[in-house]
């Protein structure tokens, strides 16, 4: 008999339980069995869950197929952005925490990162039994896990939350904990990655600035410097970092005071970065958190913005139109657009100049190879000529340069026929050897002697014909071209 299969599978559920709900056993499993298997072989009666999967071609068709199957990240994407959800970065620091609760009861739902998740859910706990929030405000307040450490960890914290808030300064992390720019830099970083509409960003300029005069203090910020791993950014470099991103911004330098503070009572004043008066005083924590609301509200006339909050006691009131209506935008993105375009001018410029280069160099190097390969052209060339006995160019040319000087046709035809008539009124031809000339040379001088041969009285008048001549054998001839082969010159040797 062929063995059958069972499939079983477990799943451990790890929610975090109701305190008066408790589960003997929280695991279960889910069992199958196969077609025509017996089914005492597979039953159990302490399991509930026992489902037939016998009909089914494929257990794994019961997997939901996923639409994106990108392996990489892609946070802001996977849910739908909420324009009235808001992060609240540091929700448990002395900012944040008013912040959060201004923003819950202006109607939006906070998502609440905080370092100490099971603090935070026993302080709403506590803020719910105590009436300090509302039923429905702790509907839409969210706690959730998130540290300044990790950015990919901060922007899944993040979520459907289209608007982020963070406050740089001390006790902004919790009540001893202290937020730098530097962890400030990880939330734009998180919100870049989440697809976040605006961030704004509090810096609190009394944090960075003020002693309390004791001893230690210097010794304790001395080591800290010493032993840290990195120096936090000023805040120029922290405006570097932003600007740098395509998010919208609003910073907001203030010095916070507590709110049962006397600058508390006074009204807000907004002016651009480096216009701060000098009767300006501190701002309250929760006057900085409806500026904050307000600013969520109307987005658009606090875009990329960097502002100066301060209050004033003979300031009036005004809303959050009024307060940023005249307040400039920010040239620093502007300026590091242009930055960043002549920077990739440049290196266009270089790069076709260093392209430019790189031809002109091809083509010496081409145009010397061709001028080595004509060279080694031209001295085969001769060699063949030279090896052959053909007389090149040049030398045809100079020879004919000299035969031309002093040439004419009149001087060259009398010539021609001087020598015509020459030869016709030579009647014998002498041919003489070398051998003969130089026997003819070695004999003695000799008087010539002249005999008169006597006259024959009986002898008839007639003259007799002269014998013909012997002829000279001709033993061999060479031929030789003269000038350049225009003329053939042609010597015959004949033996005597």
């Amino acid at each position: 008999m062929a063995p059958t299969l069972t499939y079983s599978y477990s799943f451990l559920l790890s929610t975090t339980p109701h305190p008066r709900l408790s589960f003997k056993n929280p695991r279960f499993t889910v069992s199958a069995k196969k077609s025509g298997q017996n089914e005492e072989t597979t039953s159990n009666s302490n399991n509930p869950f026992n489902f037939d999967f016998g009909k089914l071609p494929d257990v794994t068709s019961l997997i939901p197929a996923s639409p994106n199957t990108s392996s990489g990240l892609s946070f802001g994407r996977q849910r739908a952005k909420d324009p009235r959800t808001v992060f609240v970065a540091g929700a448990t620091g002395q900012a944040g925490i008013r912040i959060a609760q201004i923003l819950l009861r202006e109607g939006y739902s906070v998502r609440a990162g905080v370092s100490d998740l099971g603090a935070a859910q026993e302080l709403a706990r506590l803020a719910g039994s105590y009436k300090v929030i509302s039923n429905d405000e702790s509907k839409r307040l969210n706690a959730v896990a998130s540290t300044f450490q990790d950015a990919e960890s901060i922007a899944k914290a993040i979520g459907n939350a289209s608007k982020v808030v963070v406050t740089i300064g001390k006790g902004e992390d919790g009540p001893t904990t202290d937020v730098t720019t530097t962890d400030a830099v990880q939330v734009i970083q998180a919100a870049q990655l989440a697809g976040v509409g605006h961030v704004a960003i509090i810096y609190d300029e009394s944090s960075s600035v003020g002693s309390t005069y004791n001893v230690l203090d210097g010794i304790t910020s001395f080591f800290n410097n010493l032993f840290s791993k990195s120096q936090p950014l000023t805040i120029a470099e922290f405006l570097q970092k932003i600007v740098e991103t395509d998010l919208s911004y609003t910073l907001i330098k203030t010095s916070l005071a507590e709110d049962f503070s006397p600058e508390s009572s006074y009204k807000i004043v907004v002016s651009a970065e480096g216009s701060a008066r000098a009767d300006a005083y501190k701002v309250g924590k929760s006057q900085i958190a409806k500026l904050v609301v307000d600013v969520f509200s109307n987005t658009a006339v606090a875009e990329n913005k960097v502002v100066e909050v301060f209050t004033s006691p003979s300031a009036t009131a005004k809303t959050v139109d009024e307060l940023f209506s005249v307040i400039p935008e920010d040239g620093r993105r502007k300026a590091y657009a242009e930055a960043l375009e002549k920077s990739k001018a440049e290196e266009e410029a270089r790069g076709a100049a260093e392209a430019a280069k790189r031809l002109e160099q091809e083509a010496k190097k081409l145009e010397k190879k061709e001028a080595k390969a004509a060279a080694n052209f031209t001295k085969e060339a001769e060699e063949t000529a030279s090896s052959a006995d053909i007389p090149s160019v040049e030398s045809l040319l100079e020879k004919a340069k000299g035969l031309s000087t002093g040439f004419s046709f009149e001087k060259f035809s009398s010539q021609l026929k001087s020598a015509v008539e020459k030869a016709n009124g030579e009647s014998d031809v002498q041919v003489a050897t070398i051998k003969g000339r130089a026997k003819a040379k070695n004999l003695p001088a000799q008087k010539a002697v002249v005999k008169t041969p006597p006259r024959n009285p009986f002898a008839s008048k007639t003259k007799e014909a002269p014998k013909p001549a012997k002829q000279t054998e001709i033993t061999s001839t060479e031929k030789r071209k003269i000038f350049g082969g225009l003329f053939q010159q042609e010597t015959i040797y004949v033996d005597d």
